[in-house]
């Protein structure tokens, strides 16, 4: 079936968090925005027990994961990198590991380490989700340019609140209640 038409479920999907970092993000395009969505994104994956992972891109160098994100993240591994795709072998050992076909992404740079993510991702079979929300570049056309390449690679290319209710399924559950304080 085609990727665009599976519905994302909880049971099936991971969360990919990509280098949203304290030095990094004061550079990006209306950054605060893609915090807050990044942000959002690990709080109702935590809900709906999908299991984040985290990279982060030379931490000595660029820092670590943004103060905003750490406290939400809770236990979810962190994995440092030099590589700028985050399918470093702990990533690509952890997501093979957890046997789940689609990985939502979220993260920065969109133009750099974000597409080579992607790409890898499909490369290996993988079905990415972008949450075109919370990735960013410094540069809004390096960012605009590497959604449509992804798209056009076959990632699906959509927006957080859309993938949380995806996610989700239904409303009138207890976990409606709590994704709804989330995304207000």
């Amino acid at each position: 079936m085609n990727r665009h038409l599976t519905p994302l479920r909880a049971d099936t999907t991971v969360l990919l968090v990509v280098d949203v970092q304290e030095k990094l993000l004061p550079a990006i395009h209306e950054g605060e925005q893609i915090l807050e969505n990044a942000r959002r994104m690990i709080a109702a994956a935590e809900v709906l027990g999908v299991p984040t992972l985290v990279t982060e891109q030379y931490p000595a160098g660029l820092g670590p994961t943004c103060a905003g994100l750490r406290e939400a993240l809770g236990e979810a591994p962190v994995i440092e990198k030099t590589r700028f795709s985050a399918c470093v072998p702990a990533v690509v050992d952890k997501l093979a590991e957890l046997g789940r076909p689609a990985v939502v992404v979220v993260g920065v740079e969109a133009h750099v380490c974000v597409q080579q993510t992607v790409l890898d991702l499909l490369r290996a079979g993988y079905g990415p989700w972008v949450c075109a929300d919370a990735v960013g570049s410094r540069r809004p056309l390096d960012r605009d340019t590497a959604i449509e390449r992804m798209r056009q690679a076959g990632a699906v290319v959509t927006t957080t609140e859309s993938v949380i209710f995806e996610l989700l399924g239904e409303a009138g559950t207890e976990l409606f209640k709590r994704i709804l304080k989330i995304v207000k």
